[in-house]
């Protein structure tokens, strides 16, 4: 079984009516083995809370020095228009920019918090509700390992983690929303009555539109994926709601045609389009095309040899070695070839297809836009969950206890987390020399305003190939904005200097 709509037990789960298996008898004598996890997903939350620290130093950089004085002179309807009319379409990346840019720079300061509790949170309420309807058990600490270990992977394993979860611009289009996506399922694997099945469909096609309109890269991911379930769902759905899943699906792909739709119609789309020569014809095109593979095939070899992502794989068999299912059986079945190769397939068309979504605007240089990778990346480190899944099942049916495989996981798991930790060490020193740098400028620059001075010169304070206010670049116009100055000038030093 591959799985199971019903999400029912088997009735011999024990030896007579009323009294637990001897598998049950046996992890209820060992404490130590319901509550290890637990204690060791400290560790990547560990990392997670100094990452949600640090983001204390983060300020504006970027597109925010153009969001922010739009929302202080015109509110959501000024930026709604921006977005809409102006820049690209994306009506839900111009709310939630609203939503912590209404705040000024505390907002900033307090996106990778707030981001860091969704993501892990989001994690967490799905792997629980995968587990319960799997119709598995694992020791209590599991599930809030698994979600741990996958959100410090997504964050920090990034080529570009300060763009990934510290840009606030950045992360609400490619951080957040596959992560939104993947909290339409909830519902999905939750819903037990009538009631609770609309209430999915409602979920899922409100989800599909708002991911329309917020990434069309994620948009793009969610429409392979749902085409995929659709396709194999008699091979890779079972039970009585294979019928339901597959409607699930079919609503979720209205919504998400729907939100798109209102994307690449707006007018904010169409002026970003003709502005770039990004149509349709020139993404069609075999120099787009061609382009768009080779540089897939660069992302590729960047995620592949990327040694961290091992992570996945081991908290994947730390929780195919711990599961235990209702009926006592731990191998999985053959069957499973088909959904792990059907993902694979999934994530190279998924990424492929992001490729060249951004190509047509990057050209050669949607490589180095690692930001555009997040709404990919998030199904590659998914797909190594799962292929440690399977495989701690294979270890778990030769060795009926696996203390080897589960130690050694650990371990990586671990490792993984001290060098991501290191890592992030050193981008916050980074973050606060720019953090003084940029507050004391700030400072000057609003006491010269105030006493009438019309042009001021900045000195930019860039992090992490973040775009900077230079002599004829765009984001110095919307400085000079924010200042309420008529224009900036390049300088050397700070002005104060």
């Amino acid at each position: 079984m591959i799985f199971d709509g019903s999400g029912t037990t088997d009735p011999e789960q024990s030896d007579k009516a009323g009294e637990p298996t001897r598998r049950q008898r046996t992890r209820s004598g060992r404490p130590w083995a319901r509550h290890w996890t637990a204690v060791f997903s400290l560790v990547p939350l560990g990392v997670l809370a100094a990452a949600m620290w640090f983001g204390r130093w983060v300020r504006p950089s970027g597109d925010e020095w153009c969001f922010l004085p739009v929302v202080r002179d015109g509110g959501l309807t000024g930026m709604l228009e921006k977005f809409y009319v102006h820049d690209n379409g994306r009506v839900a990346n111009a709310l939630l920019v609203w939503a912590y840019a209404r705040f000024g720079v505390p907002g900033h300061q307090w996106f990778a918090l707030i981001s860091g509790l969704v993501v892990v949170g989001v994690l967490w309420a799905v792997t629980l509700a995968a587990v319960r309807r799997a119709g598995v058990t694992v020791p209590r600490g599991v599930p809030l390992l698994v979600a741990s270990m996958v959100t410090v992977l997504f964050l920090f394993a990034s080529p570009n983690t300060y763009k990934t979860f510290y840009w606030p611009a950045a992360s609400v289009s490619h951080t957040l929303a596959p992560l939104l996506a993947g909290a339409a399922v909830i519902p999905l694997l939750r819903a037990r009555s009538r009631t609770a099945e609309i209430t999915a469909l409602v979920v899922v096609f409100l989800a599909g539109v708002f991911i329309g309109t917020l990434s069309e890269q994620s948009s793009l991911c969610v429409l392979v994926l749902l085409s995929g379930v659709l396709l194999l769902g008699r091979w890779i759905v079972t039970g009585p709601r294979r019928s339901y899943v597959r409607l699930w699906c079919l609503v979720g792909t209205a919504g998400t045609v729907i939100g798109t739709l209102v994307l690449v119609t707006s007018p904010g789309s169409r002026n970003r389009r003709h502005g770039r020569d990004a149509g349709m014809a020139s993404m069609l095109a075999p120099e787009s095309l061609i382009g768009a593979a080779k540089g897939f095939v660069r992302i590729l070899g960047t995620l592949l040899t990327t040694w961290p992502y091992a992570g996945a794989v081991a908290v994947g068999v730390l929780l195919g070695a711990l599961a235990t299912r209702a009926d006592g059986g731990t191998a999985p079945s053959v069957k499973h070839l088909l959904p792990m190769n059907a993902a694979i397939l999934a994530f190279l068309l998924s990424g492929y297809l992001c490729t060249l979504a951004a190509y047509p605007v990057f050209g050669p240089g949607v490589v180095a836009s690692t930001r555009l990778w997040n709404d990919f990346r998030f199904l590659y480190i998914v797909l190594l969950l799962g292929f440690g899944v399977l495989l701690g099942h294979r270890l778990r049916r030769r060795a009926r206890h696996p203390v080897a495989p589960v130690v050694a996981s650990t371990a990586v798991c671990g490792l993984v987390c001290v060098v991501l930790a290191l890592s992030l060490n050193q981008l916050e020193h980074s973050m606060q020399v720019r953090a003084r740098q940029w507050d004391r400028q700030d400072q000057w620059l609003r006491t010269q305003a105030e006493g009438g001075a019309r042009e001021l010169p900045y000195r930019p304070t860039p992090i992490s190939k973040m775009t900077e206010p230079v002599d004829g670049a765009w984001p110095s116009g919307c400085v000079a904005r924010y200042y309420q100055l008529d224009r900036i000038t390049p300088a050397r030093v700070f002005p104060w200097q």
